[in-house]
């Protein structure tokens, strides 16, 4: 099959965390144990890997259903809400989603329930997509399902027994490569297409393996060193934090600082280090994102454009498909593509969130923008664009929805990318991306700089050792321009500088 996209594809892990001890607000569906039976932490997680030949620009599906089955008794539910997640945003991260209360006793399967599955490419064939998607298009295809997919677990590790006081985890393995058809429809039963296994314990040097969730400050409690947040889809959590914890782009306060900056309505990322036995969550690290009232929005750079003529004291047009905005606001439709304005004297940074990059991996201005970067952007008060509606062609695909917007500050965030290992040199290697998105009219590898703090997942050695040729990894790094290569032709690749590098399941396509 032909390259019909760019972006390479994902490896999303989702984490679905299932806590105990009756505290929390969630209960179970059913029981595999009488009704004084103990409750157990266990977590789920999901991740993929990413499909074979094919670049996606964005894939979300909901989770509308988790549910393990004990050996006797009724299902036990683990999510409450149906959860939308942006897979294409998960090859080298993890994500919180949920908790439950699970009794203690044996079980022998888990089952899912996933529904309205989208997925945005960018076709970069010789030949239009069902006489719909032009080359050289973007186009969103909103796939059916059988009302909704069902997913059934039961090989190994199955069956298990959840033993009182012993928190468990599973890892769902996403296999997007085998999930999206040559066609480009999703079938989500397909063999093979979600797998799973028992996810270790966090250790001192893997202590964030739950994953990360957003949420909005609801209030504080600086004596007891926790606050509670709620997330997007409405779960609230207890967070706790300790001496380990680590605060990340902390705002400014007076005395005594720490947790006493956050206020109610602020939005803040947190690394779970693990759940405790009374639901709480402990936090590996906090992240400060904004205060109540700013609006940003997250996005992968797919291209420059002019202006409109109407736009002064602007400095250049960016094209970005958007993946995330902290304040879960509408108007800015993820998925959707923004074409965005960057205003006279906009600030440039990194968010390094205390890693050392090397020297001369900078991002302070115009010339050091390329494809395929990951940045955040502030949404200049009043810029901000309508999205237009998008009308389904009889094949199913559609434009995005499009909005502008002007922006004055930039931040360049950790882009995640997807490939092959070759010419390892330490502490370098080659990333091969199958394909020209990253640096058009280049050749197909990147260039991968690591360091003493990058972090290896899933190899055999957590360490820069790990590393073989062919192995299928996603990098989850910055993405540094070197030659002003897309103002002007480009002469040397972007490189990138890898914060995390993770080794999927499969080593082949």
């Amino acid at each position: 099959m032909k390259k019909l996209l760019f972006f390479l594809g994902v490896a999303a892990i989702i984490s679905s965390l299932l806590t105990g001890c009756g505290t929390t607000s969630q209960t179970s569906s059913g029981s595999g144990g009488g009704q004084n039976t103990p409750t157990v932490p266990v977590s789920l997680t999901m991740t993929d890997d990413p499909p074979n030949g094919v670049s996606v620009l964005f894939f979300q599906v909901s989770l509308t259903a988790a549910s393990l089955t004990p050996a006797t008794g009724s299902p036990v539910s683990l999510i409450s809400t149906p959860i939308q997640v942006d897979v294409t945003q998960l090859q080298a991260l993890s994500a919180f989603l949920s908790t439950a209360n699970v009794p203690a006793g044996s079980y022998t399967g888990l089952n899912l329930t996933f529904a309205s599955p989208q997925l945005l490419i960018q076709n970069n064939s010789d030949l239009s997509i069902a006489s719909t998607c032009a080359i050289g298009s973007t186009c969103l295809l909103t796939p059916t399902v059988d009302d909704s997919a069902e997913v059934s677990l039961t090989a190994s590790p199955f069956p298990v027994t959840i033993s009182a006081n012993s928190p468990l985890g599973f890892l769902i393995d996403f296999h997007l490569n085998t999930i999206i058809q040559p066609d480009l429809s999703v079938d989500l039963n397909a063999t093979d297409g979600v797998t799973l296994s028992q996810l270790p314990s966090s250790s001192p040097s893997q202590p964030s393996r739950y994953g990360s969730v957003t949420g909005t400050i609801v209030s504080n409690n600086v004596s007891q060193n926790q606050f509670t947040m709620q997330t997007a889809w409405g779960r609230t959590y207890t967070v706790d934090t300790n001496s380990d914890t680590q605060l990340l782009d902390w705002p400014p306060c007076v005395s005594p600082g720490g947790l006493a900056c956050l206020a109610a309505g602020d939005i803040v990322q947190v690394q779970v280090a693990s759940v405790e036995k009374d639901g709480d969550l402990l936090a590996a690290s906090v992240k400060w994102l904004l205060s109540s009232g700013q609006q940003t929005a997250t996005g992968t750079i797919v291209g420059f454009t002019s202006c409109p003529s109407t736009d002064t004291n602007v400095q250049e047009c960016i094209e970005l498909i958007l993946h995330n905005n902290p304040t879960n606001n509408q108007q800015l439709p993820l998925g959707g593509e923004a074409t965005v304005a960057i205003a006279d004297g906009a600030t440039f940074s990194i968010d390094a969130s205390g890693f050392t990059l090397p020297a001369g991996a900078i991002f302070t201005g115009l010339s050091t923008l390329a494809i395929g970067q990951s940045v955040q952007l502030n949404v200049v008060a009043g810029t901000l664009t309508e999205a237009n509606s998008t009308t389904l062609s009889q094949s199913g695909w559609s434009p995005p929805s499009r909005i502008s917007f002007t922006t004055n500050n930039i931040q360049l965030e950790p882009s995640q990318i997807s490939g092959t290992v070759s010419d390892i040199d330490a502490p370098n290697f080659t990333l091969n991306t199958f394909q020209n998105y990253f640096h058009q009219g280049a050749s197909s590898g990147i260039s991968v700089q690591t360091t003493a703090q990058t972090t290896y997942q899933r190899f055999s050695t957590d360490n820069f050792s790990g590393l073989e040729d062919d192995d299928l990894v996603s990098v989850n790094g910055w993405l540094i321009e070197t030659d002003n290569g897309q103002l002007d032709p480009a002469i040397t690749p972007p490189y990138v500088v890898a914060e995390t590098i993770t080794l999927h399941s499969d080593r082949h396509f």
